[in-house]
């Protein structure tokens, strides 16, 4: 018997499978506006509108559909009915459905307060990584938020991603509020918004935040997607619980997975429960040929960890993260090599960040028995609900920004208890910049700029994972900074000009020195360079390549090319500190 053959979607066929996050750019957006994110979600005649009017139907009004009942004798005894038509009593701004009848033990089941869902406008400037010195042509976008306790509004991150202005319109509402954004997690997904304008609070009660879902519990979610203006609702079933990455800050975090539909347009809308709880915020979805409604959810506790974040830092801080790269232990002539108890079990560290607080204390070879006192499992788990186990990266990331941690460790077959304090991850390539404006330095032509992921992408398009030279992309996987300011800089391009004849074809290759002392960062190199009294300057570039240029004649022509590209600066604005 062969598999049965999967049923083709109409629209661009994907490369790979990937996980995309969810908002849509607005019909009014700039010609430069790419309409290629929209190929490959459904045609129209695939879509089933929802009806959201039912929240106003009057009792009066209810009318049973189908044929008509026959008319009951009056002398024949009847059967107990059971159930009575559907009633909707309003509690609060929230329509409860209540099921009458007699004895069955149905309690009330409440539908989500969807007036506390928005719809979220925001006009995107991104930066130009590969010309720094300037910025892309605006554009517009819209998704879905949901109010919350304190006046705050949540969203995604990617949706008010290098925002200029942001804007919320509330269901049935045909005014926009201007919106302020208080915070953004890149890491989570999550902004916080507030809205000044006290019309827009009128009638409006804040969503209330529920519990960890359980597998196949029900979850319906409600945003505004692509297909329609007014609000939509789909429900589905909670059918993964796991760490999962996150495609939009390049972590790996708690995540739920869920097959309710989430198209292009809901990111940022909340997934509530059966009793009208929040427990999560749709953010991103996997689009293949060979899958069928994928979607995936931050769950409450990560919302949970970066609202108490902001109200205990007044920011966003992060979540922290062990800075240690680990193997699993399953093999058990490994396990007694490492002189482990056959009742011992935990992971290998294999290298450490020497940025991390971690490497004042832990060693490699290390073996990670415990966690804050739960027991981590040879294939790096941990117990996590009845029958459940999760990544014990989870105990890491519920903890917050300089909290201590009790880790114990085996080491030549002698336990070892530590205190350790948690920071965040510092990468050598960092995957996004925090919406800081890139950072450049030119000189004789020559444009020197730090590498990023944003960076990656903007010089090699979506496949910089493929495209990229093997170097940087060596770099990226596996480098770590020895020093929390370090940098990988490059030549990103070199402006044509006499001075700089023969160096034309020198692109995107990493500055090792100049004149003959390392260069640790874009902001050494810049000092080293204009301070220089020496004749000439001297790049020592990757690939055994040098650069040298006259010192007179470079900084002089430098002005002329600024003048004849139109560059404001020789230098971007957080280099001149």
């Amino acid at each position: 018997m062969g598999r049965e053959p999967t049923k083709r979607k109409r629209g661009r066929k994907p490369k790979n499978p990937s996980a995309e996050t969810l908002d849509i750019p607005s019909s009014t957006a700039t010609a430069t506006t790419s309409t290629a994110a929209l190929d490959d979600v459904f045609s129209v005649g695939n879509v089933e509108l929802i009806d959201s009017s039912n929240a106003t139907t009057s009792v009066d009004d209810y009318r049973p559909r189908g044929r008509p009942k026959k008319r009951l004798n009056p002398d024949k005894p009847q059967p107990l009915q059971r159930r009575a038509p559907p009633r909707l009593f309003e509690n609060g701004g929230d329509f409860v459905d209540v099921v009458v009848g007699e004895g069955d033990g149905l309690g009330p089941r409440v539908v989500p307060a969807m007036d506390a869902v928005v719809k979220v406008f925001c006009v995107h400037t991104e930066p130009n990584f590969s010309l720094p010195w300037q910025r892309k042509r605006q554009y517009s976008s819209s998704s879905s938020g949901f109010i919350i306790a304190g006046r705050r509004i949540l969203t995604n991150a990617h949706s008010v991603e290098h925002f200029t202005q942001v804007k919320l319109k509330k269901r049935g509402s045909d005014t926009k509020f201007l919106a302020t954004v208080l915070a953004i997690g890149t890491e989570c997904d999550i902004a916080m918004l507030t809205v000044d304008d006290d019309d827009f609070w009128e009638g409006v009660s804040p969503v209330e935040f529920g519990d960890l879902p359980a597998l196949q519990d029900a979850v319906t979610v409600v945003g505004y997607p692509i297909g329609g203006d007014t609000i939509s609702v789909t429900s589905g079933v909670v059918s993964r619980i796991e760490i999962l990455s996150y495609v939009h800050g390049s972590t790996e975090l708690l995540g739920l997975q869920i097959d309710a539909a989430i198209n292009s347009g809901n990111s940022g809308g909340p997934a509530f429960n059966d009793k009208g709880n929040c427990v999560g915020i749709a953010f991103q979805s996997l689009k293949h040929e060979d899958v069928e409604n994928i979607g995936y959810v931050i769950p409450t506790p990560v919302i949970k960890h970066f609202i108490q974040d902001y109200e205990k830092n007044g920011g966003y801080t992060g979540f922290p993260i062990l800075g240690v790269e680990w193997q699993k232990m399953e093999n058990p002539d490994l396990r007694m090599s490492m002189g482990m108890k056959p009742d011992q079990k935990g992971v290998r560290i294999r290298r450490i960040d020497p940025t991390a607080p971690e490497s004042n204390v832990l060693q490699p070879s290390d073996i990670i028995l415990s966690f804050d006192g739960i027991d981590i499992a040879n294939d790096g788990t941990v117990p996590f609900r009845h029958g459940e186990r999760i990544g014990f990266s989870y105990l890491v990331t519920q903890k917050y920004t300089g909290d201590n941690a009790a880790i114990k460790v085996l080491r030549n077959s002698e336990i070892l208890n530590f205190d350790i304090d948690l920071a965040t991850h510092k990468r050598l390539i960092p995957a996004h910049n925090k919406g800081r404006p890139p950072s450049y330095y030119i000189i004789g032509g020559f444009v020197f700029t730090t590498v990023s992921v944003p960076y990656l992408r903007s010089e090699y398009g979506k496949e910089y994972e493929f495209e990229a030279p093997v170097k940087l992309l060596d770099k990226l996987l596996h480098s770590m900074p020895q020093s929390p300011d370090e940098q990988l800089v490059v030549v990103s391009q070199v402006l044509v000009a006499d001075i700089n004849i023969g160096y034309e074809e020198i692109v995107n290759t990493q500055v090792l020195a100049f004149n003959g002392k390392p260069v640790k960062n874009l902001k050494s190199l810049a000092t080293m360079v204009e301070s220089c009294e020496d004749e000439f300057l001297k790049f020592d570039l990757d690939y055994q390549q040098i650069v040298v240029l006259r010192t007179k004649t470079a900084k002089e022509a430098t002005l002329d090319i600024l003048a004849t590209h139109c560059i404001p600066s020789a230098m971007s604005d957080d280099l001149k500190s």
